[in-house]
């Protein structure tokens, strides 16, 4: 086993809000492998977004900040490094695809501009360079008339052009670890798969590894090695992509497998897990799915379970595998 690119140790967000302390993350484990790609899933806002956000030191403070934890990139703690360092590692080591481009765009500037400033500041290559090397990779994520697209603003493209345009913002120095934030929502699904096949390929070539944060399962299968599902801000089971949709063990893992449409279903009815998410804000004693649970019982509204090793590669926080959990929680 090589070392980690990415580990993140006991990892927790806090928000200030009006209606309390928001605990958008907590106490969040992911090792992240050279070449691995890792599918974080979940449903909104269960603090995916923000755990990739605190990766890459862009959690807005105020009102967020990190208050627990470790991110170790190639060794070297992120959240203990100066701005400075983590502006030079954004961009050019850690490229990341935001959900919004809208808003990630800076609106009164051109596209080539956005596309040619990370070349010049990360590669230190000529404007000229940049500019022939931005109209390529805009031609890559199949941008039509890619050279005259440079001179457009944000607000003249639309908003599936506009996502290509940061998918290729995000990969074009090539990156290390390439963090993808729901990267194909607003596409098609033609185009979805070219761009799952372009990450796929920056990936091979250059051992990169990919975190991809999406509700899309059938995007996780195609394309993931490993997924961590979350809930509540916890990461309640980790596995690998094929025994996780062979045998998902989290009651809250399989409340999501079985909510996937499915051709040929009775009725084409489709299940729903009964109850919402909690709000971050809330007081909450036991397991956080406890409420939504189907096989709950009286442990698990009292007592939060670990995340454990309950077998090779598979980790769930649940008490049905209390053995694990019980000698955790004894040793941790």
């Amino acid at each position: 086993m090589s070392d980690p690119l990415l580990d993140i140790q006991g990892l927790s967000v806090h928000f200030n809000t009006p209606e309390g302390i928001g605990r958008a993350v907590s106490s969040v484990d992911l090792c992240l492998s050279p070449g691995e790609t890792l599918g974080l899933v979940g449903e909104s806002g269960c603090g995916k977004s923000v755990t990739a956000l605190a990766v890459v030191g862009l959690v807005p403070s105020p009102p967020g900040h990190v208050v627990n934890g470790k991110v170790l990139f190639d060794g070297q703690d992120l959240l203990q490094s100066p701005p400075e360092t983590l502006r030079r590692i954004r961009g050019r080591n850690i490229g990341m695809i935001f959900q919004e481009p809208m808003t990630a765009l800076n609106p009164v500037l051109t596209i080539g501009r956005q596309m040619v400033e990370p070349l010049v500041t990360h590669l230190g290559v000529s404007k000229k360079t940049a500019r022939e090397k931005a109209v390529r990779w805009l031609d890559r994520v199949r941008i039509p008339s890619a050279r005259e697209r440079m001179k457009n603003y944000p607000h003249q493209l639309s908003g599936g052009m506009r996502q290509r345009v940061m998918i290729a913002m995000a990969m074009i120095c090539r990156p290390r670890l390439l963090i993808a934030d729901e990267p194909t929502t607003a596409l098609d699904v033609t185009l979805q798969r070219q761009i799952l096949a372009l990450m796929a390929e920056l990936k091979s070539e250059m051992g990169s590894a990919l975190i991809l944060i999406t509700h899309d399962l059938g995007v996780v299968a195609q394309t993931a090695g490993t997924v961590a599902v979350m809930y509540a801000g916890r990461v309640v089971e980790t596995a690998g992509v094929g025994p996780l949709f062979d045998e998902p063990l989290h009651p809250y893992t399989r409340g999501l497998l079985q909510c996937v449409p499915r051709l040929g279903a009775a009725h084409g009815r489709m299940h729903e897990i009964p109850g919402t998410v909690p709000a971050p804000t809330a007081s909450i004693s036991g397991c956080p799915f406890s409420e939504r649970c189907g096989s709950v019982f009286d442990r698990c509204r009292s007592q939060t379970p670990r995340l454990a090793t309950v077998r090779a590669g598979r980790q769930v926080s649940c008490w049905l595998y209390n053995d694990q959990g019980d000698e955790k929680a004894k040793t941790g």
